[in-house]
């Protein structure tokens, strides 16, 4: 069976179930914290599809990897998911958890990046803005990038606007070079 296929059908699952329970928002932060512990630690990965760890060993590995104080229902979950022998799949469950968390609740990923450090004031005017294009809510990251000289670049969903300085001067460039 295709991984993509089993890794959505029990992100579906913990959804559902996460939902009932009222747990989703605690879920979300929990498969967020794991997609990026394999991020952080590439090894986390090898180390779990090795046959020769003990289930327990790989279960302890991957609540190690939830973060700190794992809701109850994530908890149970890895255990599943270890019981059933699919933890070499549990990144691809986390990712698909998060996607369908944010399809179901509206969320949108946005991403600002400047030259310099931006104030609150100035990045909530961005996300409201963004938000009221997407009737969704926005989960906004900050990027600062003094290779774009000044202005900044927003990105959200299929959108990307270039107000760059570099954008501005590349442009330039390319006019004078024809």
């Amino acid at each position: 069976m295709d991984i993509g296929v089993i890794s959505v059908r029990y992100a579906r699952a913990l959804l559902k179930s996460a939902t009932a329970q009222k747990q989703e928002d605690a879920v979300y932060k929990d498969m967020q914290t794991l997609a990026e512990s394999y991020v952080q630690v590439p090894q986390l990965r090898t180390t779990i599809n090795n046959p020769m760890l003990a289930a327990k060993t790989k279960e302890e590995l991957l609540l190690t990897a939830v973060g700190k104080k794992p809701a109850d229902l994530s908890r149970r979950f890895v255990s599943l998911v270890v019981e059933e022998g699919r933890e070499a799949i549990m990144q691809f469950m986390a990712n698909s958890y998060i996607s369908l968390y944010r399809q179901q609740k509206n969320i949108i990923r946005g991403r600002l990046i400047t030259a310099t450090a931006v104030d609150d004031a100035t990045e909530q005017k961005m996300r409201t803005m963004v938000e009221s294009r997407t009737k969704g809510n926005v989960e906004f990251q900050t990027e600062v990038n003094p290779d774009i000289i000044g202005g900044f670049i927003l990105e959200y969903d299929t959108y990307r606007m270039d107000a760059s300085v570099k954008s501005k001067l590349q442009t330039i460039l390319n006019t004078l070079k024809k």
